[in-house]
């Protein structure tokens, strides 16, 4: 539309310059009333659709009408009744009787137009305020509030208009004066009423969990809505109950799913394509092979040439062999539909984000234009001073609009990188839920939980920045082209500069992706180690091998440290390069201006244009290397990542689920084995087993009794054959699998509680005495692997569990093993066996025990995995084949064995009248608890609840007392409040307080160059005045550019060294933290292994660690450099415009305040956030291990919904904290844009004073100031966050350590030559709160007698061997070995003297031979012999490696037979005169428990040997027998007096069905 055209519409002219050009300037009436009334109500018209369409779709629910949006209705309204009244004016005016006849002008078309425009438009926000009323959840509009907002600015104008001709002269038309002002109140209220939100009842809950729900438009942009948290978190520390909910969109559950449906349809492409790939290679390798052939055929007719071939052939093969291996790295799993997944799971938040991004850059760039405007109006003085103030505003207006952009963006990226995070690390559990065999042995557990932590943690990192990637070269590009308009082609001189900087870039960072690299191999090795030196720390301890491990953890430590030192040094060069960028870009640019032509004058418009564009360069400049370097630690995750979960799934077809069968369980003909590469392990295996059947398998050790389990329940893979099983399955695990919950949780197993069902189960396992002595019954806590139940106890929990879910088919993999004979035959009888409670049900029970073979329903026998015969025990003994030799051999020997006592709890509880002690109080649970030697994983040390039938008065008041610690797990201790100033001391201490003061003073030369730098140039820029119509000297212009040039190198230079330094320095801390952190925990007491899991402490090597290594260096340098960036900017602003200071005493107590709230729950959040994580790492390394059981039962869908629920509860404190973040920098972005707009506003109030180099420079600084404040308290805050890693890592290097390893008392070489033992009254306790164990034990042990050690359950015998090797020390008494108190020598000299062979093999990764000598002390000659006399030199002759055959993780790779053999060689090699067997022959079966029995009596003969008996058969043979019960030897006597005496020995012999005549045979 013409101009023409709109003064007719109008009827007034439209523009005009004269009307700006004056001291008190308007603008025309016609524009308020076109362009000022199209601007809101065309962005109405544009937005309306939306709202319009969910009326449209009718089906909105309809919500009950509250008061609230009936008052914005009514209001609307009015509006339309002033709308008509308006037009109804202009028609009176037009028609009325007021008109004299004569005049025939008529009003113009605007005032027909406007109120018609108004009326519709009142209208449709009547039905948009209805559509926003129907659409669920939501409490308010922003459009409509846009709207307003808009409308009220637009009016502003109009408004004012009127109000000068009201106050000038008369109104000339009261009619619409009164009309406008009242529609301009009615937009005000409108404005106000739609800036608060109305939350409707039902949602009024939802909004008390989640406040964010219920946020209004303006409280959502500026975070007011977190204000709540922020306040409470100051006034006291935040805990996991002040959380809220999560948005439903942020929950685990909807991020996974989405994630997951896309990552299904990427990963199978990527699969196809994979296979093409094979493929292609496979056809080229055959090509290739033709050839080959043919022409080392040739070469071997000629003999002369036989080494050419020799040469030929290595060189071929060595490259074959490096393609090969490349190629295989490179190729064998699914690659490059990660990202895309990502992309595709989260594209809707990247592209708001995106818009966010791109509104903000553009915004960043008019401040510099403003700026040149302001520095040419304050030196022009002939300017309107209006002009001045317009300029302060708009830089006010367009430093808050960048602001809310920015921030939007910001909570946009963050939430996405923390549901990228949880999408990864939910994908990652899920697929270790389904892993196929082949997958799960290419990683370890740590491996895995590195996965979830640290890959997925780079994701996160890398999304927060990923709109860089374009937005940098877009700020690059803009930047150029305005400092082209200003400078001209000198610019290119700048770019130039630029341009070379990127190559090397490049460069570094290539060369940091190779370290980083090579830093995470490094991180993964000493966390493996880590991980098995916490697990089998009581080994390390038995056997003095601490320093052994200690200095494997420091090898590794001391590698990945140098690689962190040249990975600092690369960071301090490229700093350097990049600190030096700015100052050289504008030297050069600046230089080359000057030069070209000695017109061009560089006056403070065209400089501190440039310098503020330079400053908006700095940026993309700096953070596009960090990006790429972060992108590039990413790469590496990727392919961990796509690697681990591109990897084969289970086959789930392997076991079929056919219901025609009429057999419970089938296989036919079948052939497995775990590896496809490998030899099977069970061969044509043909079975067919009856509904309600029970079958026993037996067979040698390695025989393949477990491996058959394991087809049945689909862990193997098949090379043929087909199994088929009808209904549920239940299993029962050889090595018990135990949660860390409550004991009835593990027994219920997600199946919903029927009591009486329960109460039948535990009674039949026999678990009923153990619950009345466990503190909390059924509700007590079961500790991590169990570690607060005995083995017994966790087999029978185990068994329970089997029992109580209502399986048709159960598989038995030797349950009773842990368990001593009464208790077996009680679990066989009463659910097991013929007429237990799954007597109707299939069952298959894998045993050693023969006792039990006569009940069964059949016998399958198993050799070397071939099934060699099947039948009842009948037809199996008549057939004389290979069962009736294995009975032969063992049947008389089984009817001797039998055991008196199992390590769980005895079931026979003793009537009060015979109790010996039946007024001895009931022992503390927690003293039991930790007088429990862990599970598997911890060596076991034996039970000890003694089922003492006490009256139960007695019993309730024992209860009392001893609540004193019932929880055996201790909840992670966390620091509150403030971090203590001593802990920074620590740190600036482990760094030298030297390289600490200097890097500071190095900082601080380099920031004063800064400044001085810019001082310069403003004093350069005032030489345009100076000379304004003269020649410019060449001597001065070469003077400021040299000056210029020396001070922007200086920083540079400075930023170099202070990096270097701290380098230096942050090394050396993190060198020293970890050296004291590991060396503390190997000397911590064993006590202390029991209480705290050992997710807790792998949490601190790693995640603590991590963060010393990483996140505090790099957030120490940005804090210093922050804090010297702020002050040196104040100082600058003070300089240009004292009057500044006034401003800067409030604006700093505003931020002081500011800041303490934010930090105060930032930092809390952040701790809530570590605590929060170890329970997902905990509970994903509970599920790895009991795979096999989770699997069995089918219960992945719930163990996937636990994990949801613990990654939400670790969510709900890292959303807060992403939250917290944007509060502050839109409270302190704020605060900049104030000190910005005064910077300003005292510039144009005093500009005649001052010289417009100083305001350019003033107000440079200010623009820059926003960020700064930002990062400075962001800094604060990660500074303190990522220092508790210190306090974390100190925590446990103040931990009360064990006696010393080596005392100054030095022993023989051959101490102890005698062996003879003397306890004098020895009194001992776990821990000085609790009860005494042993009281006061006397007894003396002479050389090379070998003792037999027996008692109930709980009577002290592990305790008595702990005593023995100072693993619990004494509280009154002493033990002399051949005269020496053993208290008064080194742990690690008296250890190291004694053997023992623990019952629970543990075996490290590692060599065979590490496993034998760590210390390397042996020549390889002794551990052939010890190997053959433990029967194992055929196995190892048998291996490629041998000696150096490589054990996996806790020797999964043998047998649980050989693995106790080991132990045995152990045993030999040390050679020592006193052996402990710690019932060492529990978990075997009889043929390696006789190889071990004999092997004991020829090579330890001259040896005095402690039994701790399993087996009572076991000790019969032994010189003396000691019993012990409660903690008080009670009989020590040779086994035939014992007999004799018909005391507490004897019970328990005719127990055990041993009778003197059995004694004598032996």
């Amino acid at each position: 539309m013409s101009a023409a055209a709109l003064e007719e519409y109008c009827g007034s002219v439209f523009w005009n310059a004269s009307f700006l050009d004056s001291a008190n300037p308007d603008l025309p009436v016609c524009v308020e009333q076109t362009v000022l009334v199209w601007i809101p109500l065309g962005f109405l018209w544009l937005c309306a659709p939306r709202h319009l369409l969910v009326l449209c779709r009718g089906h909105g629910k309809h919500q009950h009408l509250s008061r609230f949006y009936l008052c914005k209705q009514l209001v609307v309204g009015l509006l339309l009744l002033t709308a008509v009244a308006g037009l109804a004016v202009t028609l009176g005016e037009d028609n009325g009787p007021g008109r004299e006849d004569g005049d025939t002008k008529r009003k113009a078309g605007v005032f027909y137009a406007n109120p018609i425009l108004y009326a519709v438009s009142w209208i449709l926000v009547l039905l948009c305020q209805e559509g926003v009323r129907r659409r669920e959840g939501r409490v308010d509009s922003a459009t409509l509030f846009l709207f307003w907002l808009l409308l009220v600015i637009c009016h502003i104008f109009p408004f004012q208009t009127l109000l000068r001709e009201a106050l000038m002269e008369e109104i000339p038309n009261v009619p619409r004066f009164c009309l406008f002002n009242v529609s301009l109140g009615l937009k005000v209220v409108a404005l106000i009423l739609s800036s608060w939100a109305d939350i409707p009842p039902e949602t009024e809950e939802l909004v008390k969990k989640n406040p964010e729900i219920g946020a209004p438009f303006l409280s959502r942009i500026t975070f007011t809505w977190f204000n709540s948290i922020v306040v409470n978190g100051y006034k006291r520390p935040l805990v996991q109950e002040d959380l809220w909910e999560l948005n439903e969109a942020d929950g685990t559950q909807h991020i996974s799913q989405r994630f997951h449906s896309h990552m299904q349809v990427k990963l199978t492409e990527a699969r196809a394509t994979l296979r093409k790939r094979l493929q292609q290679i496979e056809e080229k390798k055959i090509e290739d092979a033709a050839p080959e052939t043919e022409l080392s055929n040739g070469l071997v007719k000629g003999v002369s040439q036989h080494v050419l071939m020799m040469e030929e052939k290595d060189k071929k093969e060595d490259k074959k062999k490096g393609k090969k291996d490349d190629k295989k790295k490179e190729e064998d799993y699914p690659q490059s539909w990660l990202i895309p997944t990502i992309y595709k799971s989260f594209k809707g938040v990247l592209f708001e984000s995106a818009c966010f991004k791109l509104l903000q850059d553009l915004l960043a760039f008019v401040s510099p234009q403003l700026l040149k405007m302001m520095i040419s109006f304050v030196s022009d003085s002939a300017e309107h001073a209006w002009r001045g103030y317009l300029y302060a505003v708009l830089l006010l207006l367009v430093a808050i609009l960048q602001s809310l952009f920015l921030q939007q963006y910001f909570q946009r990226c963050f939430v996405m990188g923390m549901q990228v995070r949880t999408a990864i690390m939910a994908a990652v559990y899920k697929k270790a839920l389904v892993v196929s065999n082949d997958t799960r042995k290419e990683s370890t557990v740590g491996d895995t939980v590195n996965l979830m932590s640290a890959d997925a943690q780079r994701f996160n990192d890398v999304t927060n920045f990923i709109h860089l990637l374009w937005s940098c070269p877009l700020q690059i590009a803009l930047s150029i082209a305005f400092l082209w308009l200003e400078l001209g082609p000198s610019v290119l001189a700048g770019l130039a500069v630029m341009v070379m900087m990127v190559p090397i870039n490049g460069l570094l960072a290539t060369k940091a992706r190779s370290l980083q690299i090579e830093n995470m191999k490094f991180k993964d090795q000493r966390m493996k180690i880590i991980n098995e030196i916490l697990n089998g720390i009581k080994i390390l301890k038995l056997y003095a091998w601490e320093p052994s491990f200690q200095a494997q953890v420091e090898g590794i430590r001391g590698q990945e440290l140098q690689v962190m030192r040249k990975f600092a040094y690369l960071t301090s060069v490229s700093t350097f390069i990049f600190s030096c960028a700015p100052s050289l870009v504008s030297l050069a640019t600046f230089a080359v201006f000057v030069g070209v032509s000695s017109d061009n004058v560089l006056n403070a418009e065209k400089a501190f244009t440039a310098i503020s564009l330079f400053n908006i360069l700095r940026f993309p400049l700096a953070m596009l290397p960090m990006l790429i370097a972060s992108m590039v630690q990413t790469a590496v995750s990727r392919k961990r990542l796509e690697k681990f979960l591109g990897g084969d799934d289970l086959d789930s077809n392997i076991v079929h689920h056919d219901s025609s069968f009429n057999t419970a369980i089938s296989i036919c003909d079948g052939t497995f084995t775990w590896d496809r590469k490998a030899e099977p392990i069970l061969k044509n295996v043909s079975l067919d087993i009856g509904r309600g059947r029970l079958v026993a398998v037996v067979g040698a050790v390695g025989s393949g009794k477990s491996s058959l389990i394991s087809v049945l329940l689909g862990e193997m893979q098949s090379v043929k054959g087909f199994v088929n099983i009808q209904g549920s399955v239940a299993y029962v695990p050889q090595q018990s699998w135990i949660q860390n919950a409550t004991l009835k949780d593990n027994i219920l197993f997600g199946s919903p509680n029927d009591s009486k069902r329960f109460q039948q189960v535990v009674d039949a396992c026999a678990l009923t005495p153990d619950l009345e002595l466990l503190p909390g019954g059924e509700l007590t806590e079961i500790g991590e692997k169990g570690i607060n139940l005995s083995g017994g106890q966790k087999q029978r929990v185990s068994l329970a569990r089997a029992a109580y879910s209502h399986a048709d088919i159960y598989l038995l993999d030797d349950p009773l093993s842990a368990v001593d004979s009464h208790v077996g035959k009680h679990l066989f009888d009463r659910v097991i066996g013929p007429s237990g409670i799954l007597r109707d049900k299939t069952r298959i029970l894998v045993t050693h025990n023969i006792s039990f073979l006569p009940y069964v329903d059949e016998i399958m026998v198993l050799v070397d995995g071939v099934v060699s015969e099947v039948g009842s025990y009948q037809s199996l003994r008549a057939s004389k084949g290979a069962f009736s030799q294995f009975l032969d051999t063992y049947a008389k020997e089984e009817n001797n064995k039998s055991d008196f006592c199992e390590e769980g709890g005895v079931v026979e509880l003793i009537p009060d009248g015979e109790d010996p002690q039946a007024d001895c109080a009931l022992e503390d649970a927690v003293s039991a608890t930790l007088k429990r030697e862990s599970s598997i994983r911890r060596s076991q040390r034996k039970g000890s609840f003694k089922l003492r039938k006490t009256n139960s008065v007695k019993k309730l008041e024992d209860l009392g007392d001893s609540k004193k610690g019932q929880r055996l797990i201790e909840k992670e201790t966390m620091e509150t409040g403030k971090v203590k100033f001593s802990v920074y001391l620590q740190y600036l201490r482990a760094m030298g307080w030297g390289t600490s003061t200097m890097v500071f003073v190095a900082y601080f030369i380099q920031n004063i160059a800064f400044i001085g730098q810019n001082l310069w140039l403003s004093l350069w820029t005032n030489d345009a005045e100076d000379y304004l119509n003269m020649t410019y000297p060449a001597w001065k212009r070469d003077t400021r550019v040299g000056v210029f040039g020396a001070l922007g190198v200086a920083q540079g230079v400075f930023v170099f060294i202070g990096t270097l330094l701290l380098a230096n320095g942050s090394v050396a801390a993190s060198c020293i933290l970890h050296a004291k952190l590991l060396h503390n925990i190997l000397r911590v007491p064993m006590v202390f292994f029991d209480t705290t899991p050992t997710g807790r402490l792998v949490n601190r090597f790693a995640k603590d660690i991590f963060t010393v290594d990483e996140a505090i260096p790099q957030s120490f340098r940005s804090w210093i450099l922050c804090l010297l960036g702020v002050l040196g900017t104040l100082f600058v602003i003070c300089l240009a415009t004292p009057f500044f200071t006034i401003i800067i005493i409030p604006l700093a107590v505003v931020y002081y305040f500011v800041q303490r709230f934010y930090v105060a729950s930032s930092r809390q959040l952040r701790r809530l956030d570590s605590v929060s994580r170890s329970p997902i790492y905990s509970h994903f390394g509970e599920t790895v291990s009991g795979l096999s059981v989770i699997r069995a039962y089918g219960h992945q869908e719930r163990f996937l919904k636990h994990n949801e629920k613990t990654i939400d509860e670790n969510l709900k404190s890292v959303y807060p904290w992403i939250v917290s973040n944007r509060w502050l920098a839109i409270r302190l972005e704020f605060l900049g844009n104030l000190v910005v707009f005064f910077a300003a506003l005292f510039a144009v109030i005093s500009r005649e004073s001052l010289d417009s180099g100083l305001v350019g420079l003033a107000i440079s600084y200010a623009l820059n100031v926003t960020q700064t404040l930002n990062w400075l308290v962001r800094m604060t805050s990660e500074l303190e966050t990522n220092i508790v890693a210190v306090e974390r890592v100190s925590e446990y290097t103040a931990l009360g350590n064990e006696a010393e390893w080596v005392t100054d008392t030095r022993l023989s070489e051959k101490w102890p030559e005698a062996g003879r033992l003397q306890f004098e009254n020895y009194k001992v306790r776990y821990r000085p709160e609790l009860d005494l164990v042993l009281h006061g034990v006397t007894c003396d042990i002479e050389s090379t007698e070998k003792i037999g050690i027996v008692g109930r359950t709980g009577a002290g015998k592990s305790s008595l061997t702990n005593c023995l090797f100072r693993i619990i020390e004494a509280v009154e008494g002493r033990i002399l070995i051949d005269g020496m108190d053993i208290a008064s020598i080194g742990l690690h000299d008296l250890r190291s003297r004694l053997t023992i062979i623990p019952q629970d093999p543990v075996l490290f990764s590692g060599t065979l031979r590490m496993n034998l000598d760590p210390f390397e002390t042996f020549s390889d000659e002794d551990i052939w012999k010890v190997l053959e006399l433990s029967h194992l030199k055929e196995y190892v002759v048998g291996l490629e490696a041998r000696l150096h055959h490589k054990v996996a993780e806790g020797g999964e790779n043998l047998s649980v037979g050989q693995r106790q053999l080991l132990c045995l060689a152990r045993a030999l090699l040390r050679k020592s005169r006193i052996l402990i067997l710690d019932e060492a022959t529990a978990a075997v079966d009889l043929e390696t428990d006789n190889l071990i029995q004999m092997t004991i009596l020829k090579q330890f003969s001259h040896c005095t040997i402690l039994t701790i008996a399993h087996r009572l058969h076991s000790i019969m043979d032994s010189s003396r027998v000691m019993v012990l019960d409660a903690g008080r030897i009670v009989e020590f006597d040779s086994p035939s007096n014992l007999l004799a005496k018909h005391g507490h020995f004897y019970s328990m012999a005719k127990d055990a069905g041993i009778t003197a005549e059995d004694i004598t045979a032996l």
